[in-house]
């Protein structure tokens, strides 16, 4: 048995560096929208009214994906919310 074989049978779950990952933003009792706002446009290059639709999102639902793609560039824009002061996670896309 091959250790890929064997990785499946025992119920892991293997990533691939091309697996869609996203970037979540989450609300918090801190940041103000009007700054949440600024951020998606400055970081991600939104207009503003997506980076606002992103804003309600976040305020309204607790959570909004703000980017999707590779694993490594996910973790980069996670960094950066944290470097502007906003809750962010990334997650394999679909779970």
């Amino acid at each position: 048995m091959s250790f890929e074989e064997q990785y499946e049978s025992e119920g892991a779950v293997a990533t691939r560096p091309d697996d869609p990952w996203v970037a979540i933003v989450w609300n918090d009792p801190v940041n103000l929208m009007s700054y949440v706002v600024y951020v998606f446009q400055k970081h991600f290059g939104f207009a503003r009214h997506e980076a606002e639709a992103h804003m309600r999102e976040v305020h309204e639902l607790g959570k909004s994906v703000v980017a999707s793609g590779g694993r490594e560039q996910m973790e980069i824009h996670v960094q950066a919310m944290h470097g502007y002061g906003l809750w962010a996670t990334l997650q394999r896309s679909g779970e």
